[in-house]
């Protein structure tokens, strides 16, 4: 049976736990980690049982997790950049040159090495210069692009 948890026990599962954590468990890990941490901490200065230890440690665990997602975690939902990982808002308000009919009002388009999925509300034919004017999901929305006056 376990006689005793020593600091060293607390300190190696903190830095187990943080180097999971640093495979991208995003945040689910880190309050896990800093309890045990804390007990690192705790235990050379106050002599706990190895029950009190276990208890202590799952009242940190709860706490710190809780703080994590209730303060820190909105820092990484906020950016200055929302379309970063959305191909589909980045391609709005560009233009491209249709290379097939769009018979129905859908069809593809080649964007670099990507084939988009288009939607246009009339048909279109091949070589029509269009601008991307929104999307759907994963499909792009498009219109002719207007011509300037001549």
């Amino acid at each position: 049976m376990l006689a005793s948890l020593s600091p060293w026990h607390w300190l190696i599962l903190a830095l187990v736990l943080m180097a999971f954590e640093a495979l991208g468990t995003g945040g689910f890990l880190l309050g896990i980690a800093i309890a045990a941490a804390a007990l690192a901490a705790l235990t050379p200065f106050v002599e706990l049982g190895w029950a009190s230890q276990l208890a202590l440690f799952a009242l940190g665990s709860l706490l710190f997790t809780v703080i994590y997602w209730k303060g820190f975690r909105r820092f990484n939902e906020q950016t200055n950049r929302p379309d970063l990982n959305n191909r589909a808002a980045q391609l709005v308000g560009r233009s491209f040159t249709l290379e097939q009919d769009l018979a129905a009002g859908d069809g593809h388009l080649m964007v670099g090495d990507t084939r988009w999925r288009v939607r246009s509300e009339q048909p279109l034919s091949q070589g029509t210069l269009v601008v991307v004017s929104g999307y759907d999901a994963m499909v792009l929305l498009i219109e002719p692009k207007p011509q300037p006056p001549a």
